[in-house]
């Protein structure tokens, strides 16, 4: 694979596996001391890169904290994508597959999105928009991850959807990176519920029952990727 001009943004879970599998470059928070609420501040780090991956999310799911949701999901991705389009950068960004929570079929990119009841997830579809309405030159790839091992002493049986380790994830998302996938990707495996998933790394976890604030299905059709990862 030929090298990138590519920083990723954020070192949490998934961009620091990303930085892990591939070396790229990479600000944080803790490194560089930025602020991604406040974008405009740190925009003259990005100009000597081609390609921006964005892996920052207020990810805290059910957090009843709007503000938060609000100017980290979708106000500084707005601004973000308009940064990416105004200096011809492409712009990748990564979503959640909880965009599609609860729908009664798997659906495609292009069926439209049914929203969980939380920010979390309504802030996430509007950065989706954003990045596609404001960005001409983008990548959006809707997943979740999980830590590997499985940390927690509990997973949902009843809970399904396409997610996987951390390290599965990253590398499906780098695939589509070196590929030079554009518009909205559905990134996963095939469908399993939690527990399935957790018995692979820990086998004294327990099985659960998904909250009632929680969907139980964030199911997702995989065929686009599929597609083109057999190309």
């Amino acid at each position: 694979m030929g090298e990138l001009n590519i920083v990723v943004l954020g070192d949490g879970l998934l961009g620091t596996e990303i930085v892990k599998q591939t070396k790229w470059s990479y600000l944080s928070r803790k490194k560089d001391n930025i602020e991604f609420t406040s974008p405009g501040s740190y925009f003259c780090l990005l100009s000597q890169y081609d390609t921006i991956l964005n892996c920052i999310a207020h990810t805290d799911t059910y957090s009843p904290d709007k503000d938060k949701h609000w100017n980290i999901n979708y106000k500084y991705v707005v601004e973000l994508a308009r940064f990416c389009k105004k200096h011809c950068k492409k712009l990748i960004h990564i979503s959640t597959d909880y965009v599609y929570a609860n729908n009664k079929l798997a659906p495609s990119e292009e069926d439209a999105p049914v929203h969980a009841e939380n920010w979390y997830s309504y802030t996430k579809l509007l950065g989706d928009a954003a990045v596609q309405l404001e960005s001409k030159n983008n990548l959006v790839l809707r997943c979740t991850h999980k830590p590997t091992p499985f940390p927690y002493d509990e997973a949902w049986d009843d809970h399904y959807g396409n997610f996987d380790y951390v390290d599965v994830i990253a590398n499906l998302i780098i695939k589509s990176i070196y590929n030079k996938a554009t518009g909205v990707y559905n990134i996963g495996t095939p469908r399993k519920n939690m527990y399935e998933l957790a018995l692979r790394t820990n086998k004294n976890v327990k099985k659960g029952l998904t909250p009632a604030n929680a969907p139980k299905n964030v199911l997702m059709k995989l065929h686009k990727l599929n597609i083109f990862n057999e190309r």
